[in-house]
């Protein structure tokens, strides 16, 4: 039985990952967690960095209030009559780094101190350009996300995505920090396309939702790397499931079913909290199963 994580691994899902954030507060209740990497992208990534600079439950809170009050007046996902105007038609870019800048505002100095926090962010293939790359990218991650349904995709690699891991430690700011976070979750039309050093970035879920490719395996010869991987959508496999790599034991944990709110969903903030407090009872499930514990 697993009692404690060396490494973990965020999974991006927009508002679903208020699930992982549930789960992981009440593993972190019933044995504190000190894991030495966390691994992340789009809004797993933000997750990371909230678990370190509001830990706990209340920093769940904190942050669930402050999207209630800012999306009280909310009422859909797209304001159409916008098409003909400056304004944008979707809301999310803007409300999304308000967001970060007041939950993970004053936090930056205890995410410096906290485990390593690596960022995933995709990168576009040179050749397409970035426009075409967009349109191409957001097309090959919705065609196998879902018709083929794949844990792991490779379809975007195949392609020329490829991926690129920033530490959040590495930020020089917490605004920098903010920049990166947006980068790895730029899902256009909801947000508008993001470029760091010069080439268009997209998010990284577009390489693979599930970003493994980050994680440090044990050396041969010492006990392979104990690593704990937070889905936020349900897949065609048990909700727990153990895998081995050379160096790696992980275990991967789903929503034990579809969670209330989807990812860019903003008219319907009420289903945030409910999505959290599924993921604090999918880990309630989780010990008295004696799955974790």
């Amino acid at each position: 039985m697993i009692t404690q994580f060396d490494q973990v691994v965020l999974a991006g899902g927009g508002n679903r990952c208020w699930w992982q954030a549930g789960f992981w507060h009440v593993l972190n209740e019933k044995i504190p967690q000190t894991p030495k990497k966390l691994i992340a992208i789009s809004a797993g990534a933000a997750t990371a960095c909230l678990f370190y600079a509001r830990p706990g439950k209340s920093g769940a809170e904190w942050g669930l209030n402050y999207y209630a009050h800012a999306l009280e007046k909310v009422r859909k996902n797209a304001n159409w009559a916008n098409f003909f105007s400056s304004e944008p038609i979707f809301p999310h870019h803007q409300i999304y780094r308000s967001a970060l800048k007041n939950i993970l505002g004053g936090g930056f100095d205890l995410i410096k101190r906290g485990p390593e926090i690596e960022i995933g962010l995709a990168k576009t293939p040179v050749w397409l350009g970035p426009r075409l790359s967009v349109a191409v990218g957001l097309t090959v991650y919705n065609l196998e996300k879902y018709f083929k349904k794949s844990l792991h995709p490779t379809l975007g690699k195949t392609i020329g995505f490829t991926r690129e891991f920033i530490r959040a430690q590495d930020c020089s700011s917490e605004d920098d920090l903010i920049e990166l976070i947006l980068q790895s979750s730029c899902t256009p039309p909801f947000t508008p396309v993001m470029y760091r050093g010069g080439q268009a970035v997209l998010d990284g879920g577009l390489v693979d939702n599930v970003p493994i490719d980050g994680l440090s395996p044990s050396p041969e010869g010492v006990p392979r790397s104990e690593v704990l991987v937070l889905l936020t959508r349900r897949y065609s496999q048990p909700d727990y499931l153990i895998k081995e790599l050379p160096g790696l034991r992980l275990t991967y944990v789903q929503p034990s079913r579809p969670v209330p709110i989807s990812s860019w969903d903003y008219a319907h903030h009420e289903l945030m909290p409910l999505t959290y407090q599924q993921g604090r009872a999918d880990a309630e499930l989780a010990f008295s199963g004696g799955l974790l514990g």
